[in-house]
């Protein structure tokens, strides 16, 4: 397991070093951004010293009775105000002009008589704040700078540790036009940001409307409505066409993956959407994939023929002829393997060569509830009973977890609790309860997939492998939409924000 473990600390550490550097460049370029726009007022106030030359002599001609100077004053008094600073120059215009639309013009000369003393001074306060704004810019670019060789370094690092079961299931990949994904990442992305926005809004006019006029609660309710029906319909169009596939998915993470072996027929339960959160888009598998991740990417071989895959593990596709070899192989490459029973011959042939072949602690059995002779099957690949059939009953999505000791001895452990045993909330539950007395949180952490999770996590522990972060990936992987739909409207808002303020210079904004 030690080459697993700094795996995992090197992605870990991959991604704290990338943001960073996200950060550190978002910062460098809002610095920039700033140092330019000083930069921009410092130039555009070079024209004040003629400016105050022409505003003087505009009052001279006023005091004259010159009424056609009234224009020039005026103009001359809006340059101030749009390029200097708030200063004391453009103070002493502004008061010379009110003084001259009074007839005032004495006190108007008064006030403009140490003009070009306030402009240099302003000028001096212009310059110290283009040095200021430039060095704070150079400060975070350089380091920013820096950091990008180290996280393409990690990157490629990362990419590299995968390269040799990439090979090997890239070949099972079915090619795509490359826009494919791009674009139905960008409708994902769109049903993502309409989804939060939808929800966020449904709850603020359930919860906060009572303080709002009926018609504006009403409209509202509606309009959180439509969006959060239209970021449902958009994400179940679009999730599956984006999905990755097991090659994208082991490029992105580069840790050794979970291998996800099942019968095909079982997708279909699997891809059931539990009532797990007021609006939930999230299947069991998903959730189950999201547990498992905490250990590396989950792959899956794909039932072939399917149009679409089904969300959770990456899918690759097999030849129907020649599928043995290949999985064999992708036991030795990944450092989990978890398997769902049934009557398939199939499995029980993945069964006999994971126990044939790889280290008894890496194989993770799930066992189905109501299917008989599962249990006298499994008997007959281990050297002791595993008394399976005395936890199975019923019809259960996943009734028991099999873990394994290093002499194959089973350890059984029933999803869900077993009559009479005390309840011991976990720290994930007593955080929900809390949030949901607060109103922060809406979920439940009763649906099959969290169960069957938690007796993974309780099964892998009893054979000495524990991954603390399982229930909580389950937990969060239920509400992924939402996060993302967060996290994707306080990017595209400072993307904005940023492309905003460099273009006002320009007057495009």
């Amino acid at each position: 397991m030690g080459w697993v473990e700094v795996s995992s600390g090197l992605r870990a550490f991959a991604r704290l070093i990338t943001a960073i550097t996200v950060v550190t460049t978002y910062i460098a370029l809002h610095l920039t951004v700033t140092a330019f726009l000083d930069l921009r007022a410092r130039d555009r106030f070079s024209d004040a010293p003629a400016r105050a030359a022409a505003f003087v002599a505009a009052l001279d001609h006023y005091a004259d009775g010159a009424t056609s100077a009234h224009a020039h004053i005026l103009r001359n008094e809006t340059w101030f105000e749009q390029n200097a600073p708030s200063g004391e120059s453009q103070s002493a215009v502004s008061s010379a002009a009110g003084y001259a639309e009074e007839d005032r013009v004495s006190l108007a000369r008064e006030h403009v008589a140490g003009l070009a003393a306030k402009i240099e001074k302003d000028r001096a306060g212009l310059d110290r704040e283009v040095s200021s704004s430039t060095a704070a810019a150079l400060y975070w670019a350089v380091p920013a700078g820096m950091l990008m060789v180290p996280t393409l370094l990690l990157r490629q690092r990362r990419r590299s540790g995968a390269a040799e079961i990439v090979d090997v299931v890239s070949q099972f990949v079915p090619s795509q036009p490359w826009w494919r994904r791009p674009a139905f990442l960008v409708g994902s992305w769109v049903g993502y940001v309409l989804f939060t926005t939808g929800t966020f809004t449904v709850t603020m006019a359930q919860q906060r409307g009572y303080k709002l006029p009926l018609e504006a609660q009403v409209l509202l309710l509606l309009g959180g409505l439509a969006a959060l029906g239209a970021g449902v319909l958009i994400l179940r169009y679009c999730r599956p066409r984006s999905a990755r596939s097991a090659a994208q998915a082991l490029l992105a993470d580069g840790r050794q993956p979970v291998l996800y072996l099942r019968s095909f027929a079982d997708d279909d339960t699997a891809a059931r959407v539990d009532d797990g959160a007021p609006v939930n888009l999230h299947s069991r598998e998903e959730q189950l994939a999201g547990a498992l991740s905490a250990f590396g990417p989950v792959i899956a071989v794909g039932r072939p023929g399917e149009p679409l895959p089904h969300l959770g593990a990456a899918r690759f596709y097999l030849p129907q002829g020649d599928w043995q070899p290949v999985v064999l192989r992708l036991m030795e490459l990944s450092q989990l393997i978890v398997l769902g029973l049934g009557l398939g011959e199939g499995l029980w042939w993945e069964v006999g060569q994971a126990r044939a072949t790889q280290p008894a602690r890496k194989l993770v059995l799930l066992a189905p509830g109501g299917l008989p002779g599962v249990a006298e099957r499994l008997d007959e690949h281990l050297p002791t009973p595993s008394r399976l059939d005395e936890v199975t009953a019923g019809g259960s999505w996943i009734s028991a977890v099999i873990a394994f000791d290093p002499e194959w001895t089973p350890r059984v452990h029933p999803v869900g609790r077993m009559p009479g045993a005390p309840k011991r909330p976990g720290t994930l539950a007593r955080l929900a309860a809390r949030g949901k007395e607060a109103g922060l949180v809406s979920m439940t952490l009763s649906t099959p997939a969290h169960q069957v999770v938690r007796a993974l996590k309780a099964a892998l522990a009893s054979v000495g492998v524990r991954r603390r972060t399982m229930v909580l990936r389950a937990a969060f992987a239920m509400q992924t939409a939402l996060g993302k739909g967060a996290a994707l409207v306080v990017a595209v808002g400072l993307l904005l924000w940023l492309v905003i303020r460099a273009l006002q210079p320009f007057g495009l904004w």
